[in-house]
């Protein structure tokens, strides 16, 4: 034992210097731990942990040995689970319980489009009427179909309108995307459509403000570059998507370059980039400056301002804010003295986005930007040497850049696989001919066109802005048309990600030969999923839709309606087939057969009405799937929207002669975004 103590005293001695970047890693396990624990912490617990943290820094602190790494990472697991429980706490807000069909009325806040295409409003200051005594939700989202697709919504506009709301959706199967969670953390209490035009009730207050300047941005730059072009444009210089057509989104999600809409670190870095290096060479032209002045300091400066500026008119997303702080990190570093692009600025970084928001943690965003960082700053860290790359200058910037975009996407593949169920085929290629002229022509263009906004002469800048953007467009489409660009990718288990994330960080973080130990997580990540196993029927929280695992895949019950549950079902199968297709699988269509047959197990769905004299010939080891409650009994195991209330969505794994049940319910347990009345 004395041996083991000293080893690992002597292991953790080795690591001093290199400690601190293992800091946001264990905030985030807090985080992880209470994103992933069933129950909701009570204040006791929450107390009990802050009084613990305090022996545990006393400990840190009077001990010198190495073991007092100990102490500080279990006090930022306990702080990382504080925060969390925090956070969600704070985020409470009212949201609608029950279906509603009235007036609504509110203040626009943002204005973008649905997966459907359609133009959707979220709305602040929510009067409804006919609630009783319940309060309003702090936010709605409204999708604007019919005839209120002629209406052109203004920031903080009041508008009112006759509209169809429900409260967020529940995971439409156990240990999928829990949209309930994420409208939680985003105040975001109903979410539903109008067809009804809606009504001006004030127009927007004069006066500059963010949101007009974001609009009048938006609408300059779409009066110069139009189509897609201008949407894009817009996009990536306001954040404003509302003219941004879907299948110009799908075109750059399918080749890899969606990032390049995103307001995130590329943008952030690429304006950053460009302003510093503005500044310094205009600074470095008068000698006296040049000579007096410590130059770069004050380029970082400014550079930080435009950040800044970019960041406000922007909107100010998760993800901005993220590559703003990433941003500001550097900058600073430069400021005094130390280098910018560290892994040290790395850990600042996210340990400054997790204090601040952090259901971060859970996002897609998040994940891919600090996996991309981090790889980069290693990978270019092992391969930084006093002579340099063993190439020819000319070579150097070809190299680097498809480095670059080599080890950007191996990094992000693992969660874009995870989170977006594919991976782009041609990815490498198309990055590799669309980033360099969003670097070189577009973002310069969008600064010039910035500053020459004031006198009028902007159009020229941003016609240079839209030659790049059109290179971006055509690439995106090129690739996106080849056979095979996109290829599907089974959903995970959940522990996939934090192995394979911890497996890297182990390889990346830790200092000396032990680091191939993080092999180990990496290959039990990748082997678990692979083995993954998807359930032989899924029941939508509705039970209107039904999914059965066949031979030839899984096969719906409905050609229409419920469209996006199925969607995800067939994505987390790594199915590239359409609900249509879905529906054409089932091999009997026979109305008074059974839906599928599994292992000897009828699987019965009834739509509508069951009368007591409709003919079910079922069996107890039978299950029938009822889309209204039944008036009588059935000797096999009935599934009605009442159930489906108690459990949310259900998934059913066949294990020859039993079936094995999971809900929702049971797998995310009771949380504060839990519906209430849903049992485990």
């Amino acid at each position: 034992m004395l041996r083991i103590a000293l080893f690992l005293e002597r292991t953790l001695r080795g690591q001093s210097g290199h400690l601190f970047h293992w800091c946001p890693v264990f905030l985030a396990l807090g985080i992880g731990l209470y994103f992933s624990i069933r129950f909701e912490p009570d204040q006791a617990l929450v107390f009990g942990l802050l009084a613990l943290a305090i022996p545990l820094l006393i400990w840190a602190a009077l001990d010198r040995s190495g073991f007092m790494a100990i102490p500080i990472a279990l006090t930022l697991v306990i702080a990382g689970f504080t925060l969390a429980t925090w956070r969600a706490h704070e985020a409470a807000a009212p949201r609608l319980d029950l279906p509603y069909n009235g007036l609504v009325a509110g203040r626009v806040i943002d204005i973008d489009r649905s997966s459907s295409d359609a133009l959707r409003v979220t709305l602040d200051q929510v009067a409804m009427w006919d609630l009783g005594a319940r309060a309003p939700p702090e936010r709605v989202r409204v999708s604007l179909h019919g005839k209120a697709e002629g209406f052109r919504p203004l920031p903080l506009q009041r508008i009112k309108m006759k509209a169809r709301l429900a409260p967020p959706a529940g995971p439409v199967e156990p240990g999928g995307f829990d949209f309930q969670r994420h409208a939680w953390f985003q105040s975001l209490g109903a979410l539903g459509y109008t067809r009804a035009l809606p009504r001006e009730i004030t127009p927007p207050p004069d006066g500059l403000s963010t949101s007009s300047v974001r609009f009048a941005l938006s609408e300059g730059i779409r009066k110069h570059l139009s189509g897609d072009v201008g949407a894009v444009a817009a996009a990536i210089t306001t954040g404003d998507r509302s003219h941004l057509r879907q299948s110009t989104t799908e075109h750059l999600r399918t080749t890899n370059l969606a990032h390049l809409l995103a307001i995130s670190g590329l943008h952030m870095g690429l304006l950053v980039g460009v302003v510093f290096a503005g500044l310094r060479s205009v600074m470095a032209l008068w000698p006296y400056v040049a000579l007096h002045v410590q130059v770069k300091k004050y380029a970082a400066g400014g550079a930080l301002l435009a950040a800044a500026a970019y960041l406000a008119l922007s909107g100010a997303s998760i993800a901005t804010e993220r590559a703003f702080v990433m941003a500001a990190v550097a900058l600073v570093a430069v400021m005094l003295d130390r280098r910018a692009i560290s892994m040290r600025s790395v850990a600042i970084a996210a340990l400054i986005v997790l204090a601040l928001r952090p259901e971060s943690l859970l996002s897609p965003g998040f994940h891919m930007s600090f996996a991309a960082t981090t790889a980069l700053v290693w990978v270019f860290g092992v391969l930084r040497s006093p002579s340099g790359w063993p190439v020819p200058g000319w070579l150097k910037p070809i190299l680097a850049l498809c480095l670059t975009s080599f080890v950007a996407g191996a990094a992000t593949a693992p969660f874009a696989g995870a989170h977006f169920h594919g991976y782009a085929a041609y990815g490498l290629p198309a990055n590799l001919l669309a980033v360099p002229i969003m670097g070189a022509v577009v973002m310069p263009a969008a600064v010039v066109a910035f500053c020459l906004a004031p006198l009028g002469l902007e159009g020229v800048a941003l016609a240079v802005m839209g030659w790049g953007l059109q290179w971006i467009l055509w690439v995106a489409a090129f690739f996106a048309d080849l056979d095979g660009a996109r290829r599907a990718v089974v959903a995970p288990p959940g522990v996939v990600l934090p192995l394979i994330t911890l497996g890297a960080l182990f390889v990346m973080l830790w200092v000396g030969r032990l680091r191939s130990f993080g092999l180990v997580p990496l290959a039990l990540g990748g082997w678990l999923w692979v083995a993954v196993e998807r359930p032989d029927v899924l029941i939508d929280e509705s039970s209107a839709v039904v999914g059965v695992m066949t031979e030839a895949g899984r096969t719906v019950n409905k050609s229409r309606g419920q469209g996006f549950a199925v969607r995800v079902w067939l994505e987390n199968d790594g199915d590239v087939v359409d609900q249509q297709g879905a529906f054409e699988r089932r091999e009997d269509g026979h109305k008074d057969a059974a839906f599928a047959y599994l292992d000897g197990h009828a699987i019965w769905v009834k739509p509508g009405k069951v009368k007591s004299d409709q003919r079910v010939a079922c069996r107890s080891s039978d299950i029938l799937i009822a889309s209204e409650e039944l008036r009588h009994s059935l000797p096999c195991r009935v599934i009605t929207p009442k159930t489906m209330a108690k459990t949310g969505a259900l998934a059913i794994y066949v294990r020859g002669d039993s079936l094995k049940f999971v809900s929702v319910a049971e797998t995310r347990g009771t949380r504060l975004w839990s519906p209430p009345g849903q049992a485990q």
